[in-house]
Formats: C-alpha cells, structure tokens, sequence
C-alpha cells in the first residue's frame, strides 16, 4: 500500500496550497530596546553633497526608518573640522556624510583625512558591483576593496629640505598593517567571501610594503578557510580592466587601494554608484564609495542632476551597521528596481533624470 501513497504524497509537495518555499528568511530577533530611534551625524558637505544627503533624508523619512539626523555645516575650505562635529560622531557612534572639496596644493590640509586620524577610522570599504539592469564592459563584477586608512602617503608628513627639494615620507608600520588585514580577513570570513588579495609594490619598496605583506601573510594562516594571494599594485590595475571577476575582497595600503576602488567603481558602473565607508574600533563615517570626483560640478548642481545612488546604498549600509537589517533590505532592494527599470537615471548612468525624480521613484519602489 504504501507505493500507492507515493503519487498523492508528490501531489500535495507540489500544490499551491503546501508551498514549502518560504516568502522570507529566518526572522531576526532583535534584542529588547533595539528599535529606539537612533542619532546619526549627517554632514551634507560640498557641491552636490546638499543635493544627495537630502536624498537620503528624504527616503529615511518615508521608510518611517528609525534614525534622525544631527546636522552640521563642514566645508572643504575649513582649516580644521569644528569641535561639536567631532563631539557629535564620537556621541552618536555613526555619521552619514556628503563629499568635501579639498583645495590643491596650499597649506589647507583634507578635512576627510582629518576625520580618519581624528576618529581613528583605519578601514575604508567600497563595494564595487554590477547593478542589475545596468551595463556595464564585465560582468560578474562584486569586489570589496578594504585600504589602510591612516598612514602611508597620506600621512600628511612632508616638508622642503631645501628651496626646489621637497621629501614626502611613506610610513608603514606593523600595527596598522596587522590591523587592516585582520580587519579584511574577518570581514571576508562573516561575509561568505572566499579570497582575499593583498595589493602591492613590495619589489620597489621592499622594507615599508615588504612590511604590510608580511603582515597580511601572517593574518593569512588563521584563516585557512579563506584563498590568500597577492598582485603588484601595477598588474593589479591592468587585470582589474581585463577580468575583474577574478577579485573578490582586496587589501591595501592607502594610496594603492584609493586608486584601486576608483579603478574598480569605473569598471562596475560609476562613481555615482558604489557605496562605502570609513570605520574604526568606535566609530564609523559612510559616504559614496569612490572619490566623488563630481563633488565640484556647479552644473550639477545647478541643474540638480547629481547621482543619488551611491550615498542610498551607503545609507542602507549605514542601516546594516545599526542592526536595522529590514529596513536596509528595504531600501536595497527599492534602488534596485529603480535602476533596473531604466526609466530613472541620471545622466552619468545614460539617463536625463534629476536627482528629485531618482528620489521620488525610489519612495515609490518601497515595499
């Protein structure tokens, strides 16, 4: 007889009415509390940084998301970041910030490197990814490059030894090295990731690089889980415009991995696109990923056109990183649509879209 069951048992697996494929995830338990409404710094910074950080507001406010914003003016031009910003992130923990220009040359130091020394935010993350619907030269493109945050070249120490001869120093030390490369390895081991890539220039620079890969290595063996390699800084540039999709989580120090993420944003679909953020053991300062190289642009300004993407993303980032997943996914997933419709883009996404239409469409697309 029980042969006979067999055919009716396979009828009622398949029918609608005991569809075992379940409509979400495991539910997330939050702790009691978990759900107070949470104070994040915002800093709408230079150029289109009003436009794109308003963006963000916005979209908080129509999620109903439980988070409000403590603002502050900083500018690029400022000799030094006020005291209440910094008073304000080291309260909150977190904070949500717009580009800042940085005059070239002079003696006006970045406010960004400021931030990074001041808060000790030694990681910087971007995420670099296809977006569905958006094309793009490579496909299968989903690197995360993690860069050294607070030595290096930009450690701001240079001096003229004489009129005409100016020395800038690189410093390289073993406890920022061990730290960002555990920092890169943890992070690929709580993400699923499979590889991480240390970036390079140690057969130039042997001591101070010879350094950071020496460090990188001995992190490498407690976790054997996870692929260790290394590439030149040079050829990793070359394979990043011919197969990106080899990378997987990079590992850098800060010059190199400024200009790897910037290589990597281009490849995955723009700067306008890719999310990112600084953190530290205390605290941590999310932004559009890579340079944000139209920071500047008074014509997108003027016509209100700046690309609201990536600092969407670097919000739901910013909402994963306060245990506030749902709404995170929510948001996610509403930029998502919004791209993958094609109706809504801005310009450097092929499109004529203001920044308020992204926006707009983007509330809409909210579940």
């Amino acid at each position: 007889m029980a042969w006979r069951s067999i055919p009716i048992l396979k009828r009622l697996l398949t029918s609608t009415s005991y569809n075992l494929t379940p409509t979400r995830s495991v539910t997330y338990m939050p702790r009691p509390g978990d759900g107070a409404p949470r104070a994040v710094t915002l800093i709408p910074g230079d150029g289109i940084g009003p436009l794109v950080t308003g963006a963000v507001e916005q979209v908080m406010e129509a999620m109903h998301s439980p988070v409000y914003f403590e603002r502050y003016e900083v500018h690029g031009d400022m000799k030094r970041v006020p005291d209440e910003v910094i008073e304000s992130i080291k309260r909150n923990k977190v904070c949500l910030k717009g580009g800042l220009t940085t005059p070239m040359g002079g003696g006006v130091s970045s406010l960004n490197v400021q931030l990074r020394k001041e808060l000790d935010l030694y990681a910087s993350l971007v995420n670099c990814f296809n977006l569905p619907g958006l094309p793009t030269r490579h496909e299968n493109v989903d690197i995360v490059v993690i860069r050294e945050n607070t030595e290096g070249e930009y450690a701001g120490l240079e001096h003229e030894v004489v009129p005409g001869v100016v020395e800038s120093l690189k410093v390289i030390t073993k406890f920022c090295s061990e730290r960002i490369a555990k920092y890169a390895f943890e992070y690929a081991y709580l993400n699923n990731r499979k590889k991480v890539t240390a970036v390079h220039k140690a057969n130039i620079m042997k001591l101070a690089d010879g350094l950071f890969l020496e460090s990188c290595r001995e992190v490498a063996t407690k976790y054997p889980g996870i692929k260790y390699n290394e590439i030149i800084v040079d050829n990793c540039c070359m394979q990043l415009v011919s197969k990106p999709e080899q990378f997987d989580v990079m590992v850098t120090p800060n010059l190199y991995g400024n200009l790897v993420a910037n290589t990597a944003a281009g490849i995955a679909g723009g700067t306008g696109v890719m999310p990112g953020g600084n953190v530290g053991a205390d605290h941590a300062v999310f932004e559009q990923g890579a340079s944000a190289g139209n920071v500047g642009n008074e014509k997108l300004v003027q016509q209100k056109k700046a690309n609201p993407v990536a600092v969407l993303l670097s919000s739901a980032m910013m909402l994963r990183h306060l245990q506030f997943p749902s709404f995170a996914d929510r948001l996610e997933t509403a930029v998502k649509k919004v791209i993958s419709g094609g109706k809504y883009r801005t310009k450097d996404l092929g499109g004529t879209s203001t920044t308020q239409e992204v926006v707009d469409a983007v509330i809409a697309a909210l579940d």
